[in-house]
């Protein structure tokens, strides 16, 4: 049998039809519009009705078009592919709604003097007072977790990773994996007996910290060992091979490389303990006036706000509740994008 050279005819015979490009996005178009046609002529009032009706129409239509044209394999390829734009569209969904909900309720009030001020000797159902003391209470609960946590994580992770072996090791890596699992109530609970029922230290925001740091110090090793795992064993080989001692090695080799990495654990790690109300809620109660001391009395956060807020049920109540929501959340959202911000900053410059 000869060699024979393929000419570009032979070479576009062997290849199949293929879809354009906008072919998904003209389906989905097309069962949308099935689907709302569909639940008119049906009486169906539900928006979830119709919503699934379009659902199976796109994926269905996609296999059917996909198979008539492309081929079996093909069209099991983009059914696939559709399902896993469905899945996340129907997870992008309550996430949308209760962003947009909140966003809604909370600009009612939000503004400079809710920021600024207490609520003081502001009745709940009176309109006024603001979230100065909450925001007060929960920066510095946090970042009192956080200085406890941080370094007893990350000391953690680098045994685990750099030194551990044998029993100790598989010992320390189970509990921290207990850890992991804790509900926060369990962790007010046992800061609780310790610290307040036996020792007798009384409610405060230092209390509401200690049991912050055992929610955060699980995420903190984890994420640091990951980061830690990652740093090749060469340039720890390289720098052990020039006569470096082993902890100036994961001193100025390791720690730096995995900076980036290490940091945006940590910044997700407090974004995780920041909304927790059960541990506030028992340790740290609240108060309306401005406590500007943790060790001392209690104090407010803004978990602790709103769920209080809410509970007092009046309108101006439910409209600080909103409020204070909306910050949360700005807060939290503020902490995700310095963490990628640092991450990018701080990543693996590749290329020349």
């Amino acid at each position: 049998m000869s060699n024979a050279t393929l000419t570009p005819k032979s070479r576009s015979s062997l290849r199949g039809a293929t879809l354009p490009k906008w072919f998904p996005w003209a389906v989905a178009a097309g069962a949308t519009a099935a689907g709302l046609g569909i639940s008119t002529a049906a009486g169906l009032n539900s928006s979830i009705q119709w919503a699934l009706i379009a659902v199976v129409l796109f994926v269905g239509g996609t296999y059917a078009i996909s198979a008539r044209i492309e081929g079996g394999r093909q069209a099991k390829d983009r059914v696939a592919t559709s399902m896993v734009w469905v899945a996340f569209l129907l997870a992008l969904i309550p996430l949308l709604s209760l962003i947009w909900e909140t966003v809604r309720q909370g600009v009612k009030v939000l503004d400079g003097y809710f920021l600024t001020h207490s609520m003081g000797v502001v009745a709940d159902s009176e309109p006024g007072g603001g979230i100065y003391h909450a925001i007060l209470g929960t920066l510095e609960q946090v970042g009192l977790a956080t200085l406890f946590s941080v370094p007893v994580g990350v000391l953690t992770a680098i045994y685990l990773v750099e030194y551990g072996r044998g029993r100790l090791a598989k010992a320390v890596t189970f509990f921290v994996d207990v850890m992991t699992g804790i509900p926060s109530i369990v962790a007010g609970l046992f800061i609780l007996s310790l610290w307040v029922l036996i020792l007798d230290m009384g409610p405060s925001g230092i209390a509401g910290s200690f049991a912050l740091c055992i929610l955060m110090i699980p995420v903190v090793v984890r994420s640091t060992e990951e980061m830690l795992k990652l740093v090749p064993n060469e340039l720890r080989e390289a720098s052990l091979a020039l006569g470096v001692p082993k902890w100036r090695t994961i001193l100025k080799v390791v720690l730096p490389t995995s900076i980036g990495g290490i940091v945006t654990g940590v910044m997700l790690a407090i974004a995780r303990i920041t909304g927790e109300t059960a541990p506030v809620l028992l340790l740290v109660w609240g108060t309306d006036f401005i406590n500007a001391n943790p060790f001392q009395d209690p104090q407010e956060s803004l978990p602790m706000y709103i769920y209080l807020q809410y509970n007092a049920g009046s309108d101006p109540a439910y409209d600080r509740a909103w409020a204070a929501a909306l910050t949360l959340i700005a807060f939290i959202m503020i902490l995700n994008l310095v963490a990628r911000g640092i991450a990018r900053w701080k990543a693996p410059k590749t290329g020349r």
